[in-house]
């Protein structure tokens, strides 16, 4: 796998994960449309990293053009693609379901579609822990049924799952599906609740905490997400000889299709995460508690033994080491200063 696309290359997890394969020495043509869902600069900084590499190469485009993206990949010719391109965000989706359906289905069609006509030898795109929806049952595990999505971000990505199958069974392509858990860390997404309570903080502002602040997640360092991903582009997805239509097993399938959890497999509490990053800034947070809102969910909670058995990795970034390391980067990247410093 020397030659690899690497969609959403822009963003936060394409960003870390490009300078890791460039780093291997792997070629990398990055693609992203640089969409203003938060702050393009922060994208544009990104990429002015990326562009000190010699074996990475950006075009800016978009997944839903076709034409582009099927010539991109014939020209490139990969061994593997990465897609992480997508319209991200549960709230948003409420606001502009249309946007979802553009870039998450269209675009991920686009996708496969060129990975089809190219002999791609591996496809490994970003689900989400959103699958599980309203399942309740914890650990969250890649053998649970994932049928009931509470917002249209998830309904996205299951489908991306089932569409991603469907293309293994037809044409034989390796498809390998990661759940990502709550990824925090440096060069993060703003909409993130980690990056907005930090803004807020140091700006003086009322943070919002939504269920009264009786939520827990699976806070998952970035340095872990690329490790698990890194990895598993070298293990393209193989068949389950024993899988069974009588039990269906949904993380597995006689075609070429795996599907993997990537999380820190430790709950956090939002107060902790909060805590933390009061710690870390030595401010104390402003707080305005919320009801729950619509398309979220109580708990997440990720059942990593697959992960574990295949790659032989475990994500295990505690959450006060990785909020430390995105508060100083924060600090640093802002010009903020080593104080407490407000704006």
């Amino acid at each position: 796998m020397q030659k690899i696309i690497v969609t959403g290359a822009a963003g936060f997890v394409g960003f870390h994960l490009t300078r890791r394969l460039c780093a291997e020495g792997r070629e990398v043509l990055g693609i992203d449309n640089l969409n203003a869902y938060y702050d393009v600069s922060l994208k544009d900084d990104r990429l002015a990293q990326l562009a000190t590499l010699p074996n990475f190469r950006f075009v800016k485009a978009s997944l839903e053009d076709n034409d582009t993206i099927a010539k991109l990949v014939a020209d490139f010719k990969p061994d593997a693609i990465v897609n992480l391109a997508a319209q991200a965000g549960v709230r948003y989706s409420i606001e502009n379901p249309h946007a979802y359906i553009s870039s998450n289905m269209v675009g991920f069609l686009n996708i496969l579609e060129a990975a089809r006509h190219n002999n791609v030898k591996h496809l490994v795109f970003a689900s989400s822990s959103s699958v599980y929806g309203a399942n309740t049952k914890i650990p969250f595990s890649v053998n649970d049924n994932v049928d009931h999505p509470v917002s249209l971000y998830a309904a996205t990505k299951k489908s991306n799952e089932l569409m991603a199958h469907s293309y293994a069974h037809l044409y034989g392509i390796p498809c390998t599906g990661l759940r990502f858990f709550t990824v925090y860390g440096s060069w993060g997404r703003p909409d993130m609740a980690y990056f907005k309570f930090t803004k807020s903080i140091y700006e003086g502002k009322t943070i919002q905490i939504f269920n009264h602040g009786d939520m827990k997640r699976d806070f998952t360092h970035i340095d872990d997400i690329v490790e698990g991903v890194a990895r598993l582009i070298q293990i393209p997805a193989t068949p389950n000889e024993d899988w069974s239509g009588d039990k269906p097993d949904p993380a597995t399938s006689k075609a070429p299709y795996r599907i993997y959890n990537i999380g820190n497999n430790n709950p956090e509490e939002l107060g902790e995460l909060i805590a933390i990053i009061e710690r870390e800034t030595g401010i104390e947070a402003k707080k305005e508690m919320l009801p729950m809102q619509p398309g979220d969910v109580y708990a997440t909670f990720a059942d990593v033994k697959v992960l574990s058995d295949v790659t032989g990795f475990k994500p295990n970034t505690p959450l006060e080491k990785g909020i430390r390391d995105f508060v100083a980067w924060y600090r640093d990247y802002y010009k903020l200063g080593n104080g407490p410093i407000r704006n």
